[in-house]
């Protein structure tokens, strides 16, 4: 599927999928939308100095390179786990202008070594951030109360509602810890049901620039 590179809302780049007529990330803001969803209404709503996260669908590594700028500036230790069955390739990389956006010119190298580091292995990047990207489909996935947070950044129900149906939240919620919590940018009905029905509680919150609602879910149960 042909692949190319555009500016979006708020000057920051991302990858957009012509024959999908769809974005890695929003045109109205890629790295506004991503700090509003995963940071302001996910990692800030963890209340731990250690935590872990899974991202559902690693893609272009911003919300990684975001969550350890966020995590630096707090002094968290972060075990981030990246799932991504179409990895970003370097020539991608190489157009995507995260760092000169983020002003985070000295962490260019560390932005590379994420995207660099071996597939399936730990890599630790900093000594307080640890990075796993796997290489598979998100059905493959078989943790068991492991995560903290999850980041669910798949691509939208439009153009593959396969990855929003009760089987996939049903594995997300096994994955999560008591009171860990998923954050999407989605605010879909189905999508919401399909929550509610594997046992999470599900909050609407304000969206970012663009969307009027996203979701968050919590895993009350043990």
């Amino acid at each position: 599927m042909k692949r190319t590179i555009i500016t979006t809302a708020d000057g920051s780049k991302t990858i957009h999928l012509e024959a999908w007529n769809e974005q890695y990330h929003s045109k109205h803001g890629a790295v506004q939308e991503a700090y509003h969803v995963f940071v302001d209404r996910g990692l800030s709503a963890i209340k731990k100095s250690q935590i872990s996260i899974l991202e559902i669908g690693f893609g272009t590594g911003l919300n990684a390179l975001i969550t350890f700028l966020e995590a630096t500036a707090k002094g968290l230790q972060i075990n981030y786990t990246g799932v991504e069955r179409y990895p970003v390739i370097a020539a991608e990389l190489d157009q995507l202008n995260y760092i000169s956006e983020l002003k985070a010119e000295e962490y260019n190298d560390l932005f590379r070594a994420m995207h660099s580091s071996s597939w399936e292995v730990v890599t630790k990047i900093t000594p307080y951030f640890r990075l796993c990207k796997q290489q598979k489909d998100f059905k493959e996935i078989e943790d068991v109360q492991v995560y903290d947070l999850i980041y669910f950044d798949a691509f939208g129900a439009r153009v593959q509602p396969e990855l929003w149906t009760e089987e996939i939240f049903q594995i997300m919620f096994n994955s999560l810890k008591k009171n860990g919590i998923l954050v999407t940018y989605a605010a879909k009905g189905s999508v919401r049901r399909a929550m509610l029905a594997v046992g999470f509680q599900v909050e609407r919150l304000p969206g970012p620039p663009g969307k009027r609602e996203m979701l968050r879910a919590t895993r009350i149960q043990s």
